[in-house]
């Protein structure tokens, strides 16, 4: 019997295979080489280029450095989008002048604050996780007060939000001088937002997201709520800031958007339709393969980010072992991972998963990652951050599969 579904999910398999910025900085492009990698910035307006041999040279705070009026820029793979070093001075000059574009321009710098590519792993995690609660229970969705649920799902989903927000942004607050060298496109390090309206950001997120919690859901969700709002905290915040510490920093990582993050919502979703919650086959997968995921964006996270890393003493996977072995390990876990959703659909009881998004799905995300694995050049920052890009597109497809299994 098992022999036979195996067949079957090798050729189903084998089918589917077939913000503050002077206004003296300029828009430059500078060439970093250490320990091999290949590393390039670019930020605000004239004309040069530099080459620096060694990380020692530079000082305890980044200077701007010059570099030539390219338009060509590493950081224009950047998770969140094109890195547009004009677009960021024009929205700076608008925010201080308080012209008619500065509206605009607070508005956009607060939504990359919110770091947009983690927002749509929230929202994507809260509807498929809502999805799958509402399925796995007969009756559930024909008689399903909407008028109750849907109001409650928003408020949740704005809490989740707010979580977010208020991790990613006190990230940004204490990270600000390594973002500068890192991650210049950050609101906060490119100086689109002020540190005041950064702070007032964080502490409205951090207040409101767990007054809502508290207010309309059980209490176990606020405690979970409360314990991702304290990992996240402490993972920037001194004198803890786990992230210092690499296996601190996954562990924080993996907990947060792998576990709390999906047993929360399928809790919460089970709780508003007066359903009993149950562990079942697909929610314990979800929550182990998201969690072993979660881990994987925590360690290659960190790829493109190992000069400020070092320049700051901070210590990561990716500092110590380097770039080329982390790549190469995080997608023998990540594939490890794939192997364990196949393996899990193939031997399950009869009727337990719907096997053609649970293991043909599966064997077209492991495919993809092969693929993307082998046009990887861990010698060149662009590569990286493409690479560490189309490791978020997988994340998010995963919770596609998860509303299908």
């Amino acid at each position: 019997m098992i022999s036979s579904r195996i067949a079957s999910a090798a050729a189903l398999a084998l089918s589917i295979a077939s913000s503050f910025v002077p206004s003296a900085v300029v828009s430059l492009s500078t060439t970093t080489t250490h320990g091999g990698l290949r590393l390039s910035h670019q930020r605000g307006r004239l004309s040069s280029t530099t080459t620096v041999s060694a990380l020692h040279t530079l000082p305890s705070r980044p200077s701007p450095i010059a570099r030539s009026s390219t338009k060509s820029s590493s950081l224009s793979m950047a998770v969140e989008g094109d890195f547009d070093p004009d677009a960021i001075q024009n929205s700076i000059d608008a925010i201080q002048s308080g012209s008619k574009g500065s509206l605009k321009a607070r508005l956009r710098a607060l939504y990359k604050f919110t770091r947009p590519h983690t927002i749509r792993g929230t929202v994507l995690a809260s509807i498929a996780g809502t999805t799958r609660a509402l399925v796995d229970t007969p009756g559930a969705l024909a008689n399903a007060n909407w008028g109750y649920m849907l109001p409650r799902a928003v408020i949740g989903m704005v809490a989740l939000l707010l979580g977010n927000a208020f991790i990613v942004g006190i990230n940004q607050i204490f990270d600000a001088d390594i973002d500068k060298l890192n991650k210049p496109f950050l609101p906060v390090a490119s100086g689109e937002m002020s540190g005041k309206a950064a702070w007032v950001a964080v502490g409205l997120s951090g207040v409101i997201g767990p007054a809502i919690v508290y207010n309309f859901f059980p209490l176990l969700l606020f405690k979970l709520y409360m314990l991702g709002w304290t990992l996240g905290a402490i993972y920037s915040v001194p004198p803890i800031r786990t992230k210092r510490n690499a296996l601190a920093a996954g562990l924080t990582i993996a907990t947060v958007r792998g576990f709390l993050l999906n047993f929360g919502v399928y809790y919460a979703v089970k709780d508003a339709i007066g359903a009993p919650f149950r562990w079942s086959p697909k929610v314990s997968f979800i929550a182990r393969f998201m969690t072993a995921f979660a881990t994987v964006i925590a360690v290659t996270k960190d790829l493109p980010d190992v000069e400020g890393d070092r320049a700051y003493n901070i210590s990561t996977f990716a500092t110590r072992v380097g770039v080329p072995k982390i790549a190469k390990g995080a997608s023998a876990v990540l594939l490890l991972n794939y192997v364990h959703a196949i393996l899990t659909g193939v031997l399950a009881k009869e009727a337990t998963f719907n096997m053609i998004p649970m293991v043909g799905g599966h064997v077209a995300l492991a495919t993809m990652l092969l693929v993307r694995f082998r046009e990887l050049v861990p010698e060149d920052l662009k590569s990286i951050k493409t690479y560490y890009k189309h490791i978020w597109d997988l994340f998010y497809l995963e919770y596609v599969l998860y509303t299908l299994i």
